[in-house]
């Protein structure tokens, strides 16, 4: 497929730059996969599209404050995110990083903009990336908690990323988020409260929990002229035994799966056995494009996703492109906001 296929028009005024002052304050259009039918509604009202013997299906994975900010000897500050780290050695993405030599000192910063500690650029890799070597004993998640911010995507701006350092730092973040390891948030959960999920179990809606630590990739663009071109990023995914059956008994009963997010989703796929999924672990580079067959999930909710991107492909795989390009210029035409701090569809 054409990329040029997967592209639409959104006015920049709506990227959502904060999130809306209630998580469940925001928009939420509803689309008929069947019939291309679109609706208007609030996410508040969300347990209306899922019935008893249903099951919600959500990642619980949690972000880390990774992204950080570095200067170099002669003053000049870097924007940083971390990747993965052992120790004090740490796989990093630097933002204009050109200039940087291997061998050269950096000074990773705390939040007031002072030097926390050295790091030694040890290594160049490709696409930005480094390995730098701390000279500190603490584990990188102590040393971000400190120093880190959290790693909202490019088109959210924040000048002055310490005066909103406390909002994002719990809105870009689930309220069931459990397992540290995201550098980007499952941003369909975002919506959701306790009180919410309160009254989809009191509805008799199972709800199941899997893990998809969602990485930088998940942000990368399709380069390439064709989808089949794109070599889709790998993630690391786990659900155990117990959240498995639930899924297989909601599916031999009758009942729907929901999947929360396109994570949730590309998760469920790659573990499915036919009808029903199994335990396991491990990474998946599933690469969800129109033409795929699902055979787990049923309904997705999720947010509104950039043009020709991995995430917009896996929409339109389930809805139909058509289907998902026309909501989607509805959405603009009644101005929701899109991307991570956006508001949400149902796709049912």
């Amino acid at each position: 497929m054409d990329i040029e296929n997967l592209n639409y028009y959104l006015p920049p005024e709506l990227i959502a730059q904060k999130p809306a002052p209630n998580r469940t304050d925001s928009k939420l259009l509803v689309l008929n996969r069947s019939t291309g039918s679109v609706t208007d509604d609030i996410f508040r009202n969300i347990a209306a599209y899922l019935q008893k013997g249903d099951c919600l299906v959500i990642n619980n994975t949690k972000v880390i404050p990774a992204k950080f900010f570095a200067q170099k000897p002669t003053g000049a500050h870097l924007e940083g995110l971390f990747l993965t780290g052992r120790q004090n050695e740490w796989k990093v993405m630097l933002k204009n990083s050109s200039r940087i030599k291997e061998g050269q000192t950096l000074y990773l910063l705390d939040r007031n903009k002072k030097q926390y500690c050295p790091a030694l650029a040890t290594k160049k890799l490709s696409a930005g990336q480094w390995l730098v070597k701390l000279d500190s004993p603490l584990a990188a998640e102590e040393i971000l908690q400190t120093i880190g911010f959290a790693p909202l995507p490019p088109y959210i701006k924040r000048p002055q990323p310490q005066a909103e350092h406390q909002l994002d730092c719990n809105r870009y973040q689930t309220v069931y988020a459990q397992q540290n390891g995201a550098i980007a948030a499952p941003t369909a959960g975002l919506h959701f409260t306790e009180k919410i999920l309160e009254q989809i179990r009191a509805k008799g809606v199972n709800i199941a929990q899997l893990t998809l630590h969602v990485g930088a990739g998940t942000f990368l663009p399709v380069k390439t002229q064709t989808l089949e071109e794109h070599k889709m990023h790998s993630e690391q995914f786990s659900i155990d035994d117990e959240n498995a059956a639930v899924i297989n008994n909601t599916i031999l009963a009758g009942g729907k799966i929901i999947a929360v997010g396109t994570t949730t989703a590309r998760t469920l796929e790659t573990i499915a056995v036919g009808r029903k999924v199994k335990p396991a672990a491990g990474q998946t580079n599933l690469f969800i494009t129109p033409g795929f067959e699902f055979k787990i999930i049923d309904c997705l909710i999720t947010n509104f996703h950039l043009p020709k991107s991995t995430l917009l492909a896996l929409v339109a795989a389930f809805a139909g492109l058509d289907k998902i390009l026309a909501a989607y210029k509805y959405a603009v035409g009644q101005k929701y906001r899109f991307y991570s701090y956006g508001d949400c569809m149902i796709i049912i």
